[in-house]
């Protein structure tokens, strides 16, 4: 294909399209140009080909044997130029592509997206596990669901759930669980990468750090609720991570209260907005599944 080169695909198409419209004024209105820029690039296309492709005449062009011939082979090729660049809109705007912790997608969201698709079958969601920060506007993700303390620049931001935090545990150890002082008898699981410690939990409780035994340390938090269902000790969750296990019976939260960290789940949209509209149907069903 290296001869395309040689033309360019503005004068391609004001070739072909004069040539199937059989008029200059008709391509013209059809390209959203002048008569006269139909006519300069009608011009160059035969230039660059050697070749004449239009007899001009007192009732307007009238194409060669040889114009017949290229324009017969161009409308095909414009024709599927066309249907490549529909078939990308299309793709672009029936597939959700959404970026999320992938603690939350694990332990949350996944077992929520066919209640998404029953409400709009016409969207196809592809999830992209991720803490790093994208901007929707610069990349192939239309939304995403980020944890921070405050909004970022450059982006569209919209709170949508506070993070707040309280132990969990297995059934059978949630038996011994009757205070919150009771909580020094048993290992506590520790996330090396949590973005807060015991002490928000500690310290309301009038507390000290040193009361807490050392229990296995799990390299994510998903490992940790793991861990905690297994019974290998007591675990600092939070909402929504640790609620279809609870809900399940798989974890008990033995103390009622629950405490802020300061953080809180953000929905990241593109500052300027998306054009698809997938985009707001699954921000308006996120917000009602965490209600």
């Amino acid at each position: 294909m290296k001869n395309l080169n040689r033309i360019h695909l503005s004068s391609l198409r004001a070739v072909e399209a004069a040539g199937r419209l059989g008029t200059l004024r008709a391509a013209a209105d059809e390209l959203g140009v002048t008569v006269g820029a139909v006519s300069q690039q009608v011009q160059k296309a035969e230039k660059q080909l050697g070749r004449i492709l239009f007899e001009r005449q007192p009732k307007g062009l009238q194409a060669t044997p040889l114009g017949v011939e290229i324009t017969r082979r161009l409308t095909t090729a414009m024709t599927e130029l066309s249907a490549a660049i529909e078939l990308a809109e299309t793709d672009r705007e029936e597939t959700l592509t959404v970026s999320v912790p992938p603690v939350l997608a694990e332990k949350w969201l996944v077992k929520r997206l066919s209640g998404f698709h029953k409400q709009h079958p016409q969207y196809r969601v592809r999830l992209d596990a991720s803490v790093t920060i994208i901007d929707p506007g610069r990349s192939d993700v239309d939304i995403c669901i980020r944890v921070g303390r405050e909004s970022w620049t450059g982006v569209k931001c919209e709170k949508l759930l506070e993070q707040r935090v309280f132990p969990v545990c297995s059934p059978a150890l949630a038996a011994g669980l009757e205070t919150p002082r009771d909580i020094s008898g048993y290992p506590i699981i520790y996330d090396p990468d949590a973005m807060f410690g015991w002490e928000i939990w500690l310290a309301p409780n009038d507390l000290k750090k040193d009361i807490l035994r050392r229990g296995p340390v799990l390299s994510n938090a998903s490992l940790c609720l793991d861990g905690a269902i297994a019974g290998l000790g007591v675990f600092l969750a939070w909402e929504p991570m640790a609620t279809d296990a609870i809900n399940a019976g798989q974890l008990v939260a033995p103390f009622a209260d629950r405490y802020p960290t300061g953080l809180y789940y953000w929905l990241i949209e593109a500052e300027e907005g998306s054009r698809n509209p997938g985009v707001r149907a699954f921000a308006d069903w996120l917000k009602a599944e965490l209600l």
